[in-house]
């Protein structure tokens, strides 16, 4: 069986390995693909609007507009407005002005124009001019700048390409585009550069740079923009109101003017993850989110290759672990939760560390986890429950199945059914067990490997003496059976070394506090460590007090009854030999004493055997009387002897239901030792006083007195205390053994106080009420 379960833990551990293995590879392979691209889009754009920032308040966009174009009239307007412009916005000392404006041709209708513009673009100094990659092929390689007058009088010039997306959404560009050897900057910095420097601040872009025709077109250093949160979020001025002076007065005063299209038709419009309500986004306020990050601080990179391979392996590793190590519904709830801190982590990662991540290849690793790991094992728990009913079905449980008409059952539900049937019949099997269990005659306990009880049957209770209804399930064995020790060693025979160990014998014998011999049988249920036990207490005392009387009766009749026998024989013999050396008067008077004495022992075995094993006749009496009796029935013994015996402290009536016949013998048995073993002269002391609920009668002698050592030793049969003291007593030592059974199964006991020298004193302390007691034939 532990092979079995060991290799059923073997072969899931497997199972996960290889699952393990192949979503990880499928996570890594995703993370790298770009095939859930559109995926992470949705996930990546709520981090991005999370981390929108408010608009920088320095940043000012002057709109080419529709309502410039119906002013002044369709594009392109000529230079000379241009001019007119940058001079009214220097007038207004800006910290730079970015004219997102294409400048690359001559104006050949006004050729005074571009000296003009060129003039007013020098003059401010603060004006930066954007510049195009020149096509798109893999062999464009150069870029379009302004017309040399423009260029050379600008301040610095800078790209203005964005990266979209594959969903032709704009959530990134590149600051850096052109060749390796003197890459151009975006836009941004450009103009972050003129402000730094006109502020005494060390610009962030080298001056501007001719075109290089070396190598082909590269980018580098990509960068997420942090759009800025609303719909409109930076303060705008028509081109036109600026022409006509109508703006506030320092409108632009300190300020990152940017200048651009934003007229339906004219310039660049994008889609980005900003837009709402399908409104695309001008070229020149994307350029004006990209500075705003800037100018807030704000970078937010796209992670690395193996960053984000790493970002969505452990997600996908934390919930394997919750597969295979909680239950179906917690490693349901740990999935979910994992996925779900997944999304909310890489959604605000992008805010808190600046780095944005795509974690769709995590929640796809998660989502097909827990439906991969159910059906292997459910697949398994199937196989399981198959082997499981053949086996039943092979050890005799009956499978039989009531089909109905109409019935459609799937392989699941056949194997359910299959499941109930067996637990129903296993419940009722276990019912029976149980019920059987009750049946026993013999104390049967049922406990686990710590000693805790499953089930004890209706004897258990009785011999704890406990009351049926008092449960004593989960109480511990051990603790129960704490005063059961072995008969020998009296060490405790259960205990939880013995049960966690198996190391219980199956057969040992013990006694317990109250007496009783008992035979515990041990029974393990299973082979296993960690075995339950069937444990069994078979009652013995009836049987060693038989065998006890049977070895007093061989000793009996082997020994005390046979030697006056033997000594009649050998009288015989002798005369028979020897007829003249006695008298045929004085061998019938041997013989006959002999005889006495046989009859005697054997009346005296008798009686203490009736005493111990017979019915007693509990009659209503007076132990007044019974003493009176018996003291009576002994004057002649006494006068024999020269000992007088009185009674002091007589009551009037003392009640008590008894066996009359055996208390009045077990009162002249102690009344008849204090007789024999009391000097001539000596006065033998009877007293019948109460104590509580209790009659005690007491004899007292003069006699030699008993040495405490012997006293243990008074009750047992055949015992002879004064065999050397006083050899002429005759006696086989039964009667104190007769007088402690009866007065104990009266529900009494014998008080013994001697000293050497002194006398002794015997007391038959017996209930009152007899019939309050233990009835003497249970006893």
């Amino acid at each position: 069986m532990l092979n079995i379960v060991c290799s059923r833990r073997q072969r899931r551990l497997l199972e996960w390995c290889l699952l393990s293995i192949a979503l990880m590879a499928l996570v890594v392979w995703l993370s790298t693909s770009g095939d859930l691209d559109r995926a992470n889009h949705v996930v990546q754009d709520a981090g991005l609007r999370l981390a929108a920032r408010p608009s920088h308040p320095d940043i000012v966009v002057v709109a080419i507009d529709d309502r410039s174009i119906a002013a002044i009239g369709r594009w392109p307007w000529r230079r000379a407005l241009h001019a007119e412009l940058i001079t009214r916005l220097s007038a207004q000392n800006p910290r730079v002005i970015g004219v997102d404006v294409l400048l690359g041709e001559a104006d050949l209708d006004y050729p005074d124009d571009d000296l003009l513009l060129a003039d007013a673009i020098r003059r401010s100094g603060r004006v930066v001019l954007p510049v195009l990659r020149r096509g798109f092929g893999p062999a464009s390689h150069l870029a379009d700048l302004p017309l040399p007058p423009f260029a050379q009088a600008a301040a610095n010039l800078g790209h203005v390409h964005v990266a979209p997306d594959g969903d032709g959404v704009v959530r990134s560009l590149y600051m850096y585009e052109g060749s390796d050897i003197a890459p151009w900057h975006h836009f941004s910095m450009a103009m972050q550069s003129v402000a730094d420097a006109r502020t005494g601040r060390p610009p962030c872009t080298s001056a501007p740079v001719q075109p290089i025709a070396t190598g082909p077109w590269k980018r580098k250093d990509l960068t997420l923009i942090a759009y800025a949160g609303g719909a409109s979020p930076f303060t705008s001025y028509s081109y036109i109101d600026v022409l006509r002076g109508q703006v506030p007065v320092n409108a632009f005063q300190n300020k990152y003017v940017l200048v651009g299209a934003v007229a339906s038709g004219l310039g660049d419009i994008f889609a980005t993850p900003m837009s709402q309500h399908s409104r695309l986004m001008s070229g020149v306020e994307v350029v004006a989110n990209v500075l705003n990050a800037r100018l807030s601080s704000t970078q937010i990179h796209p992670a690395s290759m193996l960053q984000n391979t790493l970002f969505n392996l452990v997600p996908v590793a934390c919930a394997l672990m919750a597969l295979l190590m909680a239950g179906p519904f917690a490693a349901m709830l740990i999935s979910g939760g994992v996925a779900l801190a997944t999304l909310l982590l890489s959604v605000a990662l992008p805010w808190w560390a600046g780095l944005q991540f795509a974690p769709a290849a995590a929640v796809v690793g998660i989502a097909l986890a827990y439906p991969l790991w159910s059906w292997r094992r459910l697949s398994a728990a199937a196989d399981f429950l198959q082997r499981e009913m053949t086996n039943l079905k092979n050890e005799g449980l009956s499978m039989r199945k009531r089909r109905r008409p109409g019935d459609s059952e799937d392989f699941l539900e056949r194997r359910i059914n299959a499941v109930e049937r067996a637990s129903r019949q296993l419940r009722d099997l276990h019912h029976f067990v149980k019920e059987s269990l009750q049946q026993l005659p013999s104390p049967t306990f049922v406990c686990d490997a710590q000693g805790n009880i499953l089930l004890a049957n209706n004897a258990a209770h009785s011999f704890l003496g406990v009351d049926m209804h008092h449960a004593l399930q989960r109480q511990s064995v051990v603790d129960l059976l704490v005063d059961l020790v072995h008969i020998k060693t009296g060490q405790p025979l259960i205990t939880h070394h013995h049960l966690s160990n198996g190391s219980l014998p199956e057969q040992v014998e013990g006694r317990d506090r109250q007496g009783r011999n008992l035979l515990v049988q041990c029974k393990p249920l299973s082979d296993i460590a960690q075995a339950d036990w069937l444990l069994s207490l078979v009652d013995l005392t009836d049987m060693r007090r038989a065998l006890q009387q049977r070895n007093q009766a061989m000793h009996f009749i082997s020994h005390d009854i046979r030697a006056p026998n033997a000594s009649i024989l050998t009288l015989l013999e002798m005369q028979r030999v020897y007829p003249e050396r006695m008298s045929h008067q004085d061998l019938m008077q041997r013989i006959e004493r002999y005889a006495q004495v046989s009859l005697g022992m054997a009346e005296s075995f008798v009686r203490l055997a009736s005493a111990e094993s017979q019915e007693y006749r509990m009659v209503a009496l007076d132990m007044t009387a019974v003493l009176e009796e018996a003291v009576d029935d002994l004057w002649a013994l006494a006068q024999d002897h020269g000992v007088t015996v009185i009674i002091t402290s007589p009551l009037a009536s003392a009640p008590l239901r008894g066996d009359r016949a055996l208390l009045c013998r077990s009162l002249a048995n102690v009344i008849n030792n204090a007789i024999k073993f009391s000097p001539r002269d000596a006065v033998v002391q009877c007293s019948l006083t109460e104590r509580n609920t209790w009659w005690v009668l007491s004899v007292r002698d003069t006699g030699p007195g008993i040495a405490p050592e012997l006293q243990g030793q008074l009750f047992a049969p055949f015992q002879r205390l004064h065999d050397h003291s006083h050899p002429s007593i005759q006696g086989v030592g039964l009667g104190l053994a007769l007088v402690h059974t009866v007065v104990v199964r009266h529900g009494g006991t014998l008080e013994v106080d001697s000293e050497p020298g002194r006398g002794t004193e015997f007391r038959l302390v017996l209930p009152k009420q007899k019939d309050q007691q233990q009835d003497a034939q249970g006893f």
